[in-house]
């Protein structure tokens, strides 16, 4: 997984979190932190974590095989 990816991934994580708190708690932790949902930089930042949503929709399409990591085999016993 190349750096790029990982740093997507980090940012698609915090803003999953963030959407599991405007979910149960009604509490949009991006607009408290940097001034509310239309905020330029609030703005940004929603944009940011939607690119990075986009870049990690194609991991779900790339083999195992390039993650660097295999399927487990089964034995037969």
């Amino acid at each position: 997984m190349s750096a790029l990816q990982r740093i997507a991934l980090l940012l698609t994580i915090i803003g999953a979190i963030n959407w599991g708190l405007i979910g149960f708690f009604q509490f949009d932790l991006m607009a408290a932190i940097f001034g509310g949902q239309n905020a330029t930089i609030s703005r940004i930042i929603y944009g940011i974590i939607g690119i990075a949503g986009l870049i990690n929709l194609a991991l779900l399409f790339k083999p195992a095989e390039e993650l660097g990591r295999t399927e487990p085999k089964m034995s037969r016993t």
